[in-house]
C-alpha cells in the first residue's frame, strides 16, 4: 500500500478519490496565448464555465481538494530546492488579490512562500531603475513568491495617471519582457494572473465597504479617482496583456466576479503549473530499513 501524506495525497493524487480534479482545463482556457489581441469586454467576468454543474456550496469540497494538492506540490518544490516560482497578481481596486492569495495559498508552509506588495515607490526606489526594487524580491531555489501588484504598475499607473512622459512607459514593455525572459532562462517559472471583475461588481464591492464598519479601513476615497478612469485602465490592461504574455511568462485572465470560482481557477492553474515541473522529492543515499532509532 502506498504511503499517504498528511495532506491526504497518495503519490500526488487525492487518496480514495476517483473523480477528476475540479475545473479541469483552467490552465488552457484562461491562458492569453502570445500574439493574442485582448479585448476584456469580450471576456465575461461572471462566467463559471468550468464548474457549471456545481454551485458555491459544491465548490468548497472541490477547493479543499485543490488546496491539498497545492500544499503537497509546494512541499516537493521546497524539498527538491531546484525550481523557483513567481506568481504575479494584478487586478483593479477590489479585484480580490488579497482574498485570492489568502484563500488559495492558506495551507502553504510559510518557510517556502513569501508575498511581496509594491506600493508607491519610495524616494530610494525612485533613485534607481524601476525594476531595482522588484529584482531583489524574486524567488530563490525552492521558493514561491507572490507579487501582490507588481512591476506592471510601472506601466499601468504611469500611463493612465500620466505620471511620466509616454516614452517612459512605452519602453518599459520591452524592459519587462526581457527581465522576465532573463528570470525564466535562469530557472524561474512565472505565472501572471489578472483577476477580471466588471465595473458593476467593483461598485458593489466599494459600496459594501461603506456600509460595513469592519471594512471602512479598506476604503480609500482616492480609489474613486481611479474608478473614474475605468475605461483608460481597461485599455491599458488590454495592451499589457497583449504585449507581455509570452511562452515563458504567460498571462491568465480569470473571471473574478464570483470569488469562489476565482479561487477554484487560480488554485487549479497553480496545481497544473507545478505538476508541469515534474518535481520529485530528493533521493536519499541511505537505507531506511537499516536505521535504528534509539530509545
Amino acid at each position: 500500500m502506498e504511503p499517504e501524506s498528511e495532506t491526504g495525497l497518495v503519490m500526488g493524487r487525492w487518496s480514495g478519490d476517483k473523480v477528476a480534479m475540479p475545473v479541469s482545463g483552467a490552465l488552457e482556457k484562461y491562458l492569453i496565448k502570445p500574439g493574442t489581441k485582448v479585448d476584456l469586454r469580450k471576456i465575461d467576468s461572471s462566467e463559471r464555465e468550468l464548474f457549471e454543474e456545481g454551485n458555491k456550496e459544491d465548490s468548497f469540497e472541490a477547493f479543499d481538494r485543490l488546496q491539498g494538492e497545492l500544499q503537497y506540490l509546494q512541499k516537493v518544490l521546497y524539498a527538491q530546492n531546484k525550481h523557483r516560482v513567481l506568481v504575479v497578481m494584478q487586478a483593479m481596486d477590489t479585484g480580490g488579490k488579497d482574498g485570492c492569495i489568502k484563500h488559495v495559498f492558506s495551507r502553504i508552509d510559510p518557510q517556502g512562500m513569501h508575498v511581496r506588495s509594491f506600493k508607491r515607490p519610495t524616494e530610494e526606489e525612485l533613485a534607481h531603475d524601476f525594476l531595482w526594487r522588484v529584482h531583489s524580491k524574486v524567488p530563490e531555489n525552492g521558493q514561491m513568491v507572490i507579487f501582490n501588484r507588481s512591476h506592471y504598475e510601472d506601466i499601468i499607473a504611469v500611463k493612465v495617471k500620466k505620471i511620466y512622459a509616454d516614452r517612459i512607459w512605452r519602453q518599459r514593455y520591452r524592459h519587462i519582457v526581457e527581465f522576465e525572459r532573463m528570470l525564466a532562462e535562469e530557472g524561474t517559472t512565472i505565472v501572471k494572473i489578472y483577476l477580471h471583475i466588471s465595473k458593476e461588481e467593483q461598485k458593489e464591492r466599494l459600496e459594501s465597504r461603506l456600509v460595513n464598519l469592519d471594512k471602512h479601513w479598506k476604503f480609500n476615497p482616492e480609489d474613486l479617482k481611479d474608478r473614474a478612469l475605468w475605461d483608460d485602465f481597461m485599455e491599458t490592461y488590454e495592451d499589457v496583456l497583449t504585449q507581455t504574455s509570452t511562452e515563458y511568462a504567460p498571462w491568465y485572465v480569470v473571471p473574478a466576479n464570483r470569488k469562489w470560482y476565482r479561487n477554484l481557477c487560480v488554485a487549479r492553474i497553480m496545481v497544473d503549473t507545478l505538476k508541469g515541473l515534474k518535481m520529485t522529492f530528493p533521493p536519499i543515499d541511505w537505507d531506511p530499513t537499516k536505521i535504528v532509532v534509539g530509545d
